[in-house]
């Protein structure tokens, strides 16, 4: 009974595109991405979050505009000046 209101709210949610599940599946990911982005979460917890390995979340962060590195161009300038 746990599992069954995430998958009814799911199911009057999702597009005729996708599953159920893969909607789930979608806002996981989705919300780890965001919770990353603003440092609410590491890595490796948002890609706990999202159900999948860190590697495939820092590969997948792409796809929502999310830099896996959160570092300004001068932090960047100046690390290469003292390389």
């Amino acid at each position: 009974m746990e599992r069954a209101w995430p998958m009814l709210w799911a199911f009057r949610l999702t597009s005729l595109k996708e599953t159920p599940e893969e909607f789930i599946r979608e806002i996981r990911m989705a919300s780890a991405a965001k919770l990353y982005e603003l440092g609410k979460l590491s890595s490796g917890r948002a890609a706990e979050l999202a159900g999948i390995s860190r590697v495939s979340f820092l590969q997948a962060l792409g796809r929502y505009n999310v830099p896996i590195f959160d570092i300004t161009y001068e932090e960047l300038e100046n690390d290469l000046q003292n390389a």
